[in-house]
């Protein structure tokens, strides 16, 4: 992929506000990112998806109002990352110490999303990031189609909310909800979205946000399979 430079980092100002906003990623790997596009895909195609797709969703971050912009990567940068974003290594453990970790390591509001939803728009995480957000709620959540959630926001990141919650299973979503309002939380909700886990999913996902980096390398893709 191509290094690119947007508008909004290309000497331009980035909009401010007091919520650090957070994208857990992997590295885009082949054969270690995206494996569930295969057989579809081959391990290199793959990765270019989920380099696009990471490409498109810190775009979208630099867009967005935030105190700070920061990447908590498994791996090294790339030709993707753009212009105005931190970069923090993941620590070890499963996935739920890894983004315990990363809101450990925020004061004040933070908001985490993570690579898979490419689609993802300013207008999906407007009710967070509004002058009032944390006035309204003390978490917010975005449920994703499967089962999983695709963002969580707390005004007061304490990793303890996160730390024990079964990841990537069906009821991970639903587990985690809970533990915010066990806590006494009052969540906030955010729209429901489709992540790219599957090769339907990738085709629904580009259909949504079609002129993204993400439906460009899936059309070059399926334009080369049928040659």
């Amino acid at each position: 992929m191509t290094p690119f430079v947007p508008a909004s980092a290309a000497g331009a100002a980035l909009p401010s506000g007091p919520t650090t906003l957070l994208v857990v990623a992997k590295e885009p790997v082949p054969g270690r990112v995206k494996t569930r596009l295969t057989p579809r895909f081959s391990p290199e195609e793959a990765a270019e998806l989920a380099a696009a797709s990471l490409a498109d969703t810190l775009l979208t971050v630099l867009s967005l109002p935030a105190a700070r912009r920061v990447l908590v990567l498994e791996g090294k940068p790339g030709p993707w990352l753009p212009p105005g974003i931190e970069v923090v290594p993941q620590c070890s453990g499963g996935l739920d110490e890894r983004l315990a970790a990363a809101f450990g390591g925020c004061t004040g509001p933070a908001l985490l999303i993570g690579m898979d939803t490419p689609q993802i728009e300013p207008p999906h995480l407007a009710a967070a990031l509004a002058p009032d957000g944390w006035d309204r709620c003390d978490a917010w959540f975005g449920e994703a189609e499967d089962g999983g959630f695709w963002a969580l926001g707390l005004a007061s990141p304490d990793p303890a909310l996160l730390r024990g919650v079964p990841m990537s299973v069906p009821e991970t979503g639903a587990v985690q909800r809970a533990r915010l309002l066990a806590a006494g939380l009052t969540v906030g909700e955010l729209p429901r979205l489709r992540d790219v886990d599957t090769a339907e999913d990738a085709v629904r996902v580009a259909g949504l946000a079609p002129h993204g980096r993400f439906a460009a390398a899936l059309g070059r893709l399926d334009r080369a399979a049928a040659r």
